[in-house]
């Protein structure tokens, strides 16, 4: 039995997960390995045999075996979370062995290092089920996306969950500012607009800044207003990898970066005033959110002294031909609130609150808080006294582990919800 050599063992400091125990002589591959390890900021240790103490078989959260000593591990106990490599994974013997030993992939380098990397940079941060991601889009400017995704946030983390709020539109004017936090320390959009490939998830969220219990992402007052593709799609990576919650503002216009976070998005929320110009212009924002994400749902928002007038939440969703998760009545007060500093969502029996409590309520007794939209049917009823949950593909798709074998007037008289 051989002992382990610390490559410079971690410190268990409580937040940290060890990094994965590789076990080899083959001086190439092993040096292949400390590089990936070092590109997902794992520190791992080595061994040439099955480690000789008690529980450094079991304790690691990756294994990974190269070709060379995989014979000597035939009596180790089973285990999740081994990984079989070598130069030539094709081999019925090396495949043999992979099943003995319950081995969940057999991966060849160099053509397996991006999967390897990521598989290694998941087992250290720890990595659950994705965020349930919630997109939410204006079907008309004024309709009040912003202060939905910032109320559905708010009442996510007031009840618990671990929520992240990501600001997609750069000419919104900054979620931050509607949330009273535009001084508050933390990284904006700028800081990651370099981002490629794999942004560590929990680095991500604690770099952001803390506002009513939930992390926000949101730009800053400078005069770049664009967000790489690349940077948007590894920071939404990032973002789910963290679990619990992100809720994405997201604009009217579908361009590359926007597609990018549609993608990572599980459901889509569009708000629609109860106007027929709002209908027809949601219609149009629908066209192009739908050539991206499966699941869109209409949100009914009322305005003020509607009183019989406008058209009913239903007849909208028929418009629109789309499932409604409800309506959102006109909060004569929501205006002066925000102007005190009060953030949307914050008062608990209000309109707003009231139906974002509602909705995640909603998706918990479906069974999609946590990592998926709920399932359901087409139009019915749904919170806020609206309809169904609509069905569609959740995005965000994981590395298959193989085991071997638009405008309108609506925005008038407040602009927002």
């Amino acid at each position: 039995m051989a002992g382990i050599t610390p490559s410079e063992r971690l410190v268990d400091t409580g937040e940290e997960r060890g990094g994965p125990l590789i076990i080899t002589e083959d001086e190439r591959l092993l040096d292949d390995l400390l590089r990936l390890c070092a590109a997902a900021g794992a520190l791992p240790e080595v061994a040439h045999g099955l480690p000789a103490r008690k529980g450094d078989w079991e304790a690691p959260p990756l294994v990974i075996i190269g070709a060379d000593c995989a014979p000597r591990l035939r009596g180790a106990g089973r285990r999740a979370g081994v990984i079989l490599t070598g130069r030539d994974a094709d081999d019925p013997a090396f495949l043999r062995l992979a099943v003995a030993l319950g081995a969940e992939r057999v991966l060849a380098l160099p053509d397996g290092e991006r999967w390897l990397a990521d598989r290694i940079a998941d087992a250290v941060e720890g990595v659950g089920p994705p965020a349930l991601t919630v997109g939410v889009i204006g079907g008309c400017g004024g309709a009040g996306a912003s202060t939905l995704a910032a109320a559905l946030a708010v009442t996510a983390a007031r009840t618990g969950r671990r929520t992240l709020l990501v600001d997609g539109d750069p000419l919104g004017g900054g979620l931050d500012v509607l949330l009273g936090g535009e001084k508050e320390k933390g990284l904006r959009w700028p800081a990651f607009a370099e981002s490629r490939g794999r942004v560590a998830c929990g680095a991500l969220a604690e770099s952001l800044p803390r506002l009513h219990s939930l992390r926000v992402l949101s730009w800053d007052r400078g005069s770049d207003a664009s967000i790489p593709p690349a940077a948007m799609r590894a920071v939404m990576a990032a973002a789910r990898r963290r679990g619990g919650v992100v809720v994405v503002d997201l604009p009217r216009r579908v361009d590359a970066a926007v597609t990018e976070a549609l993608a990572q998005v599980d459901m889509g929320l569009l708000l629609v005033p109860t106007e027929l110009r709002a209908v027809a212009a949601a219609q149009r924002v629908a066209a192009g959110v739908q050539k991206v994400l499966g699941d869109l749902r209409v949100v009914a928002r009322g305005a003020p002294g509607r009183h019989g007038h406008g058209l009913p939440p239903d007849e909208i969703a028929r418009l629109m031909e789309l499932p409604l998760a409800g309506e959102v009545p006109w909060e004569a007060g929501l205006l002066a609130d925000l102007s005190r500093g009060v953030p949307p969502g914050a008062q608990v029996r209000g309109p707003l609150a009231r139906f974002c409590t509602a909705f995640w309520e909603r998706l918990t007794e479906s069974g999609g808080d946590g990592g998926g939209p709920p399932a359901a049917a087409g139009p019915g009823s749904g919170p806020g006294g609206g309809s169904g949950w609509g069905t569609g593909p959740g995005a965000g798709a994981k590395e298959p582990a193989v085991v071997p074998g638009a405008s309108c007037a609506a925005g008038r008289g407040g602009g927002r919800v």
